[in-house]
């Protein structure tokens, strides 16, 4: 079991591009780290880069019915989970009358289904200590009316009302809700999106006030910010990190 003086955070996804900045940012900062990940090659070379305050675990979170034993085995080998991050998610771009309700269940169980349950298996481990952070990734998608995204676009629509909800009722109990809105930020997964489109490139980097893609890291110090004390009166709210792209016109 850990050193209860060393915070212990979970990231989702944590194998590559934002999950991996925030993980990256949070070892740095002498945060243990486990990373949560599908993939056991691409979490194991995010370990040999962070050493040892990252640890890892090979798990699909679609599997929600393993989700209570996996926390319970986290809690029981690092000790109490300080800080969740709920990162992991997967987007699939295609026209509305393509997209089957097959492939739209995909997204939601994925994207939010498995967010809800993770946070709530936390939160039981969370609410004896009163004490607890809890920061959720949205997307600028929920902002807007983006086409060919729908699935995408209501998950992330509804981890910004769920992060609300979850604020007003764990607030009293000193565990903390917020979430993060990246704008365009420079990952495989939007670099793959925005590359093969160079018109929908350009249309977000001309409302880009700031003129540029974000990096990865933008959203590791961000994370590390609300999930620190200096964040400690701030609970529910939808952080933009988008470089004016919310504002831009």
């Amino acid at each position: 079991m850990k050193n209860k003086t060393q915070p212990i955070a979970i990231i989702t996804g944590g194998g590559s591009g934002i999950g991996m900045a925030i993980a990256e940012t949070f070892v740095k900062n002498k945060v243990k780290t486990i990373i949560i990940g599908r993939d056991q090659k691409k979490l194991k070379a995010v370990q040999a880069k962070l050493g040892k305050d990252c640890e890892i675990q090979s798990f699909d979170l679609k599997e929600r019915k393993n989700i209570p034993a996996l926390v319970n085995k986290l809690v029981k080998k690092y000790g109490a989970i300080d800080i969740l991050i709920n990162n992991a998610g997967i987007n699939m771009k295609k026209p509305l009358i393509e997209v089957s309700d097959e492939d739209f269940d995909n997204i939601i169980e994925t994207n939010l289904q498995s967010i809800f349950t993770l946070t709530r298996e936390v939160v039981k481990h969370m609410l004896p200590r009163k004490k607890g952070a809890i920061i959720n990734i949205s997307s600028m998608a929920s902002q807007y009316g983006i086409p060919k995204v729908i699935a995408y676009t209501a998950s992330k629509g509804a981890i910004e009302a769920m992060t609300r909800a979850l604020a007003v009722e764990l607030s009293p109990n000193g565990i903390r809700v917020n979430c993060i809105a990246p704008g365009f930020i420079a990952t495989e997964m939007s670099a793959k999106a925005l590359n093969n489109d160079p018109e929908r490139k350009n249309k977000a980097l001309g409302r880009t006030p700031m003129g540029y893609l974000g990096e990865p890291k933008d959203i590791g110090t961000t994370a590390l910010f609300l999930a620190s004390d200096a964040a400690k009166y701030i609970t529910g709210v939808i952080l933009p990190v988008d470089g004016g792209n919310s504002i831009g016109f």
